[in-house]
Formats: C-alpha cells, structure tokens, sequence
C-alpha cells in the first residue's frame, strides 16, 4: 500500500533529522553485522599476510617448522574469512511483531524448501 502524500513527507522529515544525529548513524553502524563481519573480514586478512610471512621467513632460513606454522595459520584465517563473508552476506535478522522464515538455525533447507519459501513471498501482484 503506497504512503499518502503527508506520510511521505512526515517520512521523509524523520529521515532527515536521524541522518543529521551522529550518534545515532553510530549507534545503528555499530549494531549492524555486516560492519562487524567487514571488520573480521579486515582481521583475517591481515593474519593471512602475516601467516605468509611466516611461511617466507620458514623457507628463508631452512626452518621447515616455521614455514609448516604459517601455513596453518594462513589456512585458519582463509576459513575464518570465509565465515565472516558468509555472515556478511546473509545477516541473522531478527524479527519484531511477525513471524521468521522457516530456516532453523544450523540447519540448512534444501532446494525445494527454498523454492517453496520464495513462491510464498513474492509480490501480491504477481499470482
């Protein structure tokens, strides 16, 4: 149902007036997680380049150890990344005042429950 003209400009005034308050365009950034899975993702990364230093500095100075080391530490930190990537792109949401989708944490839906679950949310208008 679309917004009557004095809705949108009311909307459009709350808008405004939270746009200009920084503290709480950081109150909402630091509530959002996908500004804290960027972070982790920024961490990983940094630990990757520093777990192939280590695997240089290993093959450098003839310690195999060393270089075994950073390579563990560069595979950890390469699926520590990819975790936060897919927390990224897919947020856990919660849901106020309605019902959640059916997709159980740890548990993943198959094709079907899927396919199912977006023919049941898609607009009004095209049934």
């Amino acid at each position: 149902m679309p917004l009557s003209e004095h809705e949108q400009r009311l909307f459009e005034q709350i808008e405004q007036s939270l746009a200009e308050d920084p503290k709480f365009a950081s109150a909402v950034r630091a509530s959002d997680p996908r500004f804290h899975a960027r972070r982790r993702l920024l961490v990983a990364v940094s630990v990757i380049i520093a777990g192939l230093a280590l695997v240089v500095y290993g093959t450098v100075s003839k310690t195999p150890l060393l270089g075994v080391a950073g390579f563990v530490v560069m595979l950890g930190a390469a699926a520590f990344a990819m975790l936060s990537q897919r927390k990224a792109q897919s947020p856990d949401l919660h849901v106020v005042g309605g019902t959640t989708s059916r997709r159980v944490r740890g548990r993943r839906l198959s094709l079907i429950d899927r396919l199912e679950e977006r023919w049941r949310q898609r607009p009004e208008g095209h049934r």
